[in-house]
């Protein structure tokens, strides 16, 4: 789909880059032809004509830059080659197929001007180089998807460890050869009656 676009891109943007500079390159010779007539100038004049150029080379900064398909520098490039390469064969018929009474906003555009110094040339060039880049033929890769973070397992804890809730409990460790006076010793037991009277028999 990329590349219907950038056809269609390439395909507009031919006519409209031709028509823009020859608005600016005509209106930019009539000014500073008139300066240097008059030895007089208003600088306020030339920004017109420099509106125009500057766009077209936006235009055609766009479509020779950008990465997308370029089929659409090629195209555009081709159509802009190929009146210049019809001067080599009949230059008088296609000079004449061009229009040249065509106005906007009351000025007129001059489209045989790039045509005859060779600017059609030199831009369709430019956009021809366009399809040398093999980097431009390749779509964007895809971004990698982001790893989802791992869980991280509780670790291991031992059976008799302290908690706050359970304190540990200490034995109280009896001395050798010391009793106990509370009646948990099993030594405070006094011996059995029949135990007394085997001992004596």
């Amino acid at each position: 789909m990329r590349h219907l676009w950038s056809l269609l891109a390439g395909a507009v943007a031919a006519p409209l880059t031709w028509v823009l500079v020859s608005l600016g390159q005509g209106g930019s010779t009539r000014t500073i032809t008139g300066w240097v007539e008059t030895r007089t100038f208003a600088t306020a004049d030339l920004i017109e004509p420099a509106a125009y150029l500057a766009v077209a080379g936006v235009l055609l900064g766009l479509l020779g830059t950008l990465r997308w398909s370029p089929l659409g520098p090629v195209v555009a490039g081709a159509l802009l080659i190929a009146p210049y390469g019809g001067m080599f064969a009949d230059p008088l018929a296609v000079r004449d197929a061009v229009p040249g009474g065509w106005k906007i906003f009351g000025d007129p555009i001059p489209l045989r001007l790039p045509l005859d110094n060779g600017t059609l040339l030199l831009i369709g060039a430019l956009l021809l180089m366009a399809a040398f880049s093999a980097q431009r033929w390749r779509r964007w890769p895809a971004p990698a998807p982001t790893p989802a973070p791992l869980a991280e397992e509780p670790k291991d804890e031992p059976a008799d460890a302290p908690t706050l809730e359970s304190p540990p409990v200490v034995a109280d460790p009896v001395p050798a050869g010391s009793t106990k006076r509370n009646g948990d010793s099993p030594w405070n037991t006094p011996p059995s009656r029949a135990g007394s009277e085997n001992a004596e028999s």
